[in-house]
């Protein structure tokens, strides 16, 4: 179904929430000020602590749900401990939310090299020069290792860190939510059901 179809209409018609989500993010590419790929990350920590920041949604498909960082960071560690995570979309000149949860797997290094190596130079070397998540001394400390790795990699390739690559959330659930007059919200969620989806509508 197109963007009219699902996002100006009744969107709780929709059976296939993959596409459903790709109308409402070609719809929010073209409302929202800043980074409508902007994402919220939950993860938790091995004490059970949750952890929220946000990402930005590089790819999607049936597969799931694709954004890159440092394995090394926070993140990187919590999600590769319990393999799970969620999401949740806002986008608040639609009044629009999209919430994901589900098991998390790492990308193939095609994928990572393909995405690494559209990134500018610059933040390919970024990539190498910062410790993701740890102390950090001064930012003149972070601007000399930043200097220092585009020194060593002035007369060729900037490979792809071994700690850098992406994470693919796998959804079990996603949840659509769209503003309603006096808090009559509509809202429906979408469950894996074999091969496919199951769908329920919740109360606001």
């Amino acid at each position: 179904m197109g963007v009219n179809s699902l996002t100006s209409g009744d969107f709780t018609d929709a059976n296939d929430p993959v596409s459903l989500f790709g109308d409402w993010l070609t719809e929010a590419q073209a409302t929202e000020v800043n980074d409508p790929s902007a994402v919220a990350l939950g993860t938790v920590d091995e004490e059970g602590m949750p952890n929220v920041r946000m990402v930005l949604l590089k790819d999607h498909d049936a597969r799931g749900f694709v954004f890159y960082t440092n394995f090394e960071s926070a993140k990187g560690r919590e999600i590769l401990s319990s393999r799970k995570a969620a999401m949740c979309f806002h986008w608040k000149t639609l009044r629009r939310q999209v919430r994901i949860r589900g098991a998390v797997e790492v990308v193939t290094d095609a994928e990572a090299d393909a995405y690494y190596d559209s990134r500018p130079l610059q933040s390919r070397i970024g990539a190498w020069a910062s410790k993701q998540s740890r102390p950090l001394e001064s930012r003149f400390a972070l601007e000399k290792a930043a200097a220092a790795y585009a020194a060593k990699f002035a007369l060729g390739a900037v490979p792809r860190p071994e700690h850098w690559s992406g994470f693919r959330v796998m959804p079990e659930t996603i949840e659509f939510w769209k503003d309603g007059a006096f808090r009559l919200h509509d809202r429906i969620v979408f469950a894996r059901d074999g091969e496919g989806w199951s769908k329920t509508r919740l109360y606001p």
